[in-house]
């Protein structure tokens, strides 16, 4: 047919017969997960078994499963945008892509056990290799806000919908290199550290003892003497920030009208002190922290219709307002470049750092699948949320190979190294894919992906002795280069002893 358009008579045909596909610099990905090994390896373990002969394969439906969060969806229904798609499946050796029915019938079939231990595996399978070099292990939670009626939706801590019923992921994460080393989804009255701490010490145990973290790390809501004291018990520093109970500002107002404040950065100061708490077994090494604001202070209120309202609070010229915070550490200060004396600035920059791992929830919630995928039962929740994570660390790590001195958000990556669309053409034995990116930056990415693909043609060219493992020991340290600044990746002591 012709329609009318600003640019004249246009005529329109459909075109169904031609093999296109909107996401063709996946082509790029399939081969480092080809060569890496990890799709192949999460397909030839996964728990779940056919039960009919009708039934999809494990390979169509984990494939599924990848392309589903690969691409940014946030519901089950959204894989029907790919179902036509002819190059994808034959990219990552699948026979088609299932329906959205399938998909969610099929994890519905995995046992619940088996399958959180299944991809718990591939986690630890992704970061094990890093575990030689000195980490931190950052301890946050995020909310999943929740609209319909599923298990383990509850009414409890929600600061951006109050009253709304939610799940809560309980993250443990790679500081610095935005990797996640764990997830686990709870109920949403499930959000204290005393839901976060036994996925911890699951983690932190199953992994050899020469390979533990030399820090972790996390907010008010991880801080509590059994944590504290499971990580003392296992020598493990920590560096935790403190509720400002009645006995902390005891401590704030003893030490606010004292003199020894020392410059904290970012116009903070700082001062050490000790501290024992109701509750706690010992004292402990405290830093209270404060910092002048300025005038012109907002607060938010809420009206009698519930409505958000802000209010500025108007001070004198000669009336002074502080913030403080109180960190609580076991760290030593050789582990942080401070010295005796010297140790405020080094602790309070370390606890600031922490606040990447909130880009990181952002990033998870809002353009991955963490705010999404939602089902009636829990289970394929827990499920799903570690199967994001898992792809989130593949993608992020391909991209690191591409661009190693920042990390590229997804919504700055997908159209850059994902999206583009492409023809496949098949002439005798030989299939070829021709890509067009509309991308600004589209010669940068061409580079940037031919230079990837020469990298892991080399690895299968010139190393064939190489395991799977040592593959992706090569892949990492290419790939974090730019955080390792030069130095090999030192491969962990024991790698495969037990704990």
């Amino acid at each position: 047919m012709t329609l009318d358009t600003f640019a004249g008579p246009v005529k329109v045909e459909w075109d169904q017969a031609s093999a296109l596909t909107p996401l063709g610099q996946l082509v790029y990905f399939a081969e480092f997960l080809k060569v890496s090994g990890c799709l192949e390896a999460a397909v030839d373990d996964c728990p779940l078994t056919d039960t009919s002969p009708n039934a999809p394969t494990v390979r169509d439906v984990v494939g599924a499963w990848v392309l589903a969060a690969l691409a940014g969806h946030k519901r089950y229904a959204h894989v029907t945008a790919l179902r036509s798609d002819q190059v994808l499946p034959d990219l990552l050796g699948m026979r088609r892509i299932v329906s959205e029915d399938s998909l969610r019938r099929a994890l519905a079939a995995i046992p619940k056990e088996a399958g959180l231990d299944w991809l718990q595996r591939h986690l630890d399978a992704t970061v094990r290799p890093l575990l030689g070099e000195r980490y931190i292990i950052d301890i946050d939670t995020t909310v999943k806000p929740l609209y319909g009626h599923q298990q383990g939706a509850v009414v409890s801590y929600n600061p951006n919908k109050p009253g709304r019923p939610s799940h809560v992921h309980h993250t443990y994460m790679l500081a610095g290199l935005r990797l996640v080393m764990g997830v686990e989804t709870a109920p949403g009255n499930e959000h204290t550290g005393a839901h976060s701490a036994p996925g911890l010490w699951r983690l932190i145990d199953s992994t050899p003892r020469d390979c533990w973290p030399t820090l972790l790390r996390g907010d008010s809501g991880i801080a509590s003497e059994n944590v504290m004291r499971e990580a003392e018990s296992r020598s493990i520093p920590y560096l935790f920030k403190l509720r400002l109970t009645k006995n902390v500002k005891a401590l704030v107002e003893r030490t606010f009208s004292r003199g020894g404040w020392r410059d904290a950065g970012q116009g903070w100061q700082g001062k050490s002190a000790d501290l024992r708490l109701m509750g706690w077994s010992c004292s402990r090494s405290v830093m209270v922290l404060q910092r002048r604001l300025r005038n012109g202070v907002v607060a938010s209120t809420r009206d009698a219709d519930d409505q958000l309202r802000l209010a500025f609070a108007e001070v004198e010229d000669d009336t002074a307002l502080w913030e403080h915070a109180v960190l609580v550490t076991t760290l030593d200060l050789t582990q942080v470049g401070g010295r005796p004396g010297d140790d405020v600035l080094p602790l309070a920059q370390l606890y600031r750092d922490r606040a990447d791992c909130e880009n990181v929830f952002d990033e998870l919630k809002n353009q991955w699948g963490w705010g999404g995928f939602a089902t009636h039962d829990l289970a394929r929740c827990r499920l799903t949320a570690r199967m994001v994570a898992l792809v989130y660390n593949w993608w992020n790590i391909f991209v690191r190979l591409a661009e190693p001195d920042k990390h590229l958000e997804a919504i700055t990556s997908r159209p850059l190294l994902l999206a583009g669309i492409a023809e496949r053409t098949r002439h005798g034995r030989q299939t070829t894919l021709r890509i067009a990116s509309t991308h600004g930056n589209a010669r940068w990415a061409e580079r940037v992906l031919t230079g990837v693909a020469v990298f892991l043609r080399g690895l299968i060219e010139t190393a064939e002795q190489l395991t799977t493992d040592a593959r992706w020991a090569r892949i990492l340290a290419q790939a974090m280069r730019s955080w390792l600044k030069g130095r090999q990746l030192r491969a962990p002591p024991r790698l495969m002893a037990p704990a």
